[in-house]
């Protein structure tokens, strides 16, 4: 029985795993991004195919393959994503179906996130879901009444645009301004910047130049007060959004993932009372609020999923 092949494309790194109807992940691969070009990363995955397809031809030894992207995929099939060179209009589909001559399903990653996540993760089986993925940036996977919300320009879930606060922040107009408050590079932001202004813990004896989220995690957990407070608000600014998408859709679930995720001991508490705070009161108090289990295996199970259903129908 042949399996298919899901690809998790991010702007640093390529995940791929070959994934069983049950969802059972058989064998896996992860990879550098390669950016010397745009068709460098297009390349990567034709080379993975043959690898995890060895020694069948990928055509042979997998039913369909997905692909989740780091941006937006449009309705004609070409992908934008601004961490990979070149990739304005970048027709990945076309390209890859034309040398694996097997069925190709290319997805955002946000989506395929909220995909793994109702077919093998912390919201199975449910149809309305709010999957917020955070790490160096912020997006949103929405399912609303079991179907994905993509809206008029495939933008839907762009949740690192929220506005949370009254504060003038800077980055607003580049990265959003929820993004650039409560993001992992906001956390380091952050705590640079109140080391800059004279606070004290064991994280001014680092160099803080080179400080990462890890590290900050770290020093909370040892209790570091600076580290903690910074994780706390961040965690308060993640509440006041999630507020805002719990009373726009009303959600069954709402599934914190991304590399965030791992740090969520550190601003579960603060991020759930800002929510409980903010958003509308019925809503707020049946809406589950989760930590995702899956990791970085959702987009991958997402894209599974994809793969499965689309070579089911025969697409």
């Amino acid at each position: 029985m042949r399996n298919v092949l899901a690809i998790d494309l991010g702007g640093t790194k390529c995940s791929a795993a070959v994934v069983d109807r049950r969802g059972l992940i058989v064998s896996r691969r992860m990879v550098p991004v390669d950016v010397s070009s745009s068709l460098a990363p297009v390349q990567q995955i034709l080379r993975i195919a043959k690898e995890l397809a060895a020694p069948s031809k990928p055509k042979d030894a997998f039913a369909a393959v997905a692909i989740a992207v780091p941006g937006l995929v449009r309705p004609t099939g070409t992908v934008w994503a601004p961490n990979l060179p070149g990739w304005v209009r970048m027709p990945l589909s076309a390209r890859l179906k034309h040398t694996l001559a097997m069925p190709v399903f290319v997805e955002s990653d946000r989506n395929a996130a909220v995909l793994g996540e109702c077919w093998r993760g912390a919201a199975k089986g449910k149809s309305d879901v709010i999957v917020l993925m955070i790490g160096t940036g912020i997006g949103a996977g929405i399912l609303s009444g079991g179907r994905i919300v993509r809206g008029a320009h495939e933008l839907s879930g762009c949740a690192g645009w929220l506005t949370v606060t009254r504060e003038v922040v800077p980055a607003t107009q580049s990265i959003g301004e929820l993004e650039s408050l409560a993001a992992g590079p906001a956390i380091v932001r952050a705590v640079q910047q109140r080391l800059r202004d004279g606070g004290e813990g064991s994280l001014s004896r680092s160099d803080t130049s080179q400080i990462t989220t890890q590290e900050i995690a770290s020093a909370a957990r040892r209790g570091d007060q600076l580290a903690r407070d910074i994780f706390a608000r961040a965690g308060r600014f993640l509440g006041l959004g999630i507020a805002n998408i719990v009373s726009l859709f009303d959600p069954q679930v709402v599934v914190l993932g991304g590399g965030m995720a791992a740090a969520a001991d550190l601003y579960l508490e603060s991020l759930r009372s800002a929510m409980l705070e903010r958003a509308q009161p019925l809503a707020a108090k049946r809406v589950k609020l989760v930590v995702s289990k899956l990791r970085d295996r959702a987009n991958l199970l997402g894209c599974a999923r994809l793969a499965w259903d689309g070579s089911r129908r025969g697409i």
